[in-house]
């Protein structure tokens, strides 16, 4: 009969997020997991496979617990306060961040992602979510009146995913409020109506 693990799944798993987005995925040895977590490398390995396969798991815990909870929060506000909600806490987080470890998806995406296949398709289809998520909230301000409607809504979508990029990517080196809140206003300020709703939808391009 098999011996019951010794430790907490969970726990070990919340190590690894820990040490991999610290480090990165190539900086991060077996023994730097092994004192992390607090178990031996037979353990780790009988737990969650290979080093690949257990930052495979920590990747997909930071993305659930991080990213998907914000947008789960987020998607219930109104409109233009979703958007400005998400943004105000990605710029309280990047500032909050003194170990500079930036968004880990976004590590994920600079370092793992361009030679990795598996990991190219996980961290692109995040970032279809986080952009799908932008566009609804920015369909959703277009249909009652709060966004403009003189750009399209994938246009718009696609803007505020290049700004989130831009904003964690500075965080790392200029953790700096008015870097990033300057980087944030102007996007948020493109989405306004700044007219009749009349007058914004005429001017939206054909």
């Amino acid at each position: 009969m098999a011996r019951p693990r010794e430790f907490d799944e969970q726990t070990v798993l919340e190590a690894a997020v820990r040490c991999f987005w610290h480090r990165g995925y190539d900086s991060t040895s077996v023994r730097d997991l092994v004192e992390s977590t607090g178990i031996t490398a037979a353990s780790l390995y009988n737990a969650f496979g290979d080093k690949r396969a257990l930052y495979r798991r920590a990747l997909d815990h930071y993305i659930e617990s991080s990213i998907a909870d914000r947008i789960e929060r987020c998607e219930t506000l109104a409109p233009r306060a979703a958007i400005a909600a998400f943004f105000e806490e990605i710029v309280a987080r990047s500032l909050g961040d003194h170990e500079h470890k930036g968004c880990m998806l976004v590590n994920a995406a600079l370092e793992v992602a361009p030679h990795d296949p598996g990991f190219r398709k996980l961290v692109a289809d995040m970032l279809v979510h986080i952009e799908d998520f932008f566009l609804d909230r920015v369909r959703a301000g277009q249909a009652d009146g709060t966004i403009t409607r003189a750009q399209p809504a994938e246009m718009l979508a696609r803007h505020l995913l290049g700004v989130l990029m831009g904003v964690r990517v500075l965080a790392r080196v200029r953790p700096e409020r008015a870097l990033l809140e300057g980087v944030v206003a102007p996007a948020l300020a493109l989405l306004a109506v700044t007219g009749g709703q009349g007058e914004d939808a005429a001017a939206r391009p054909q």
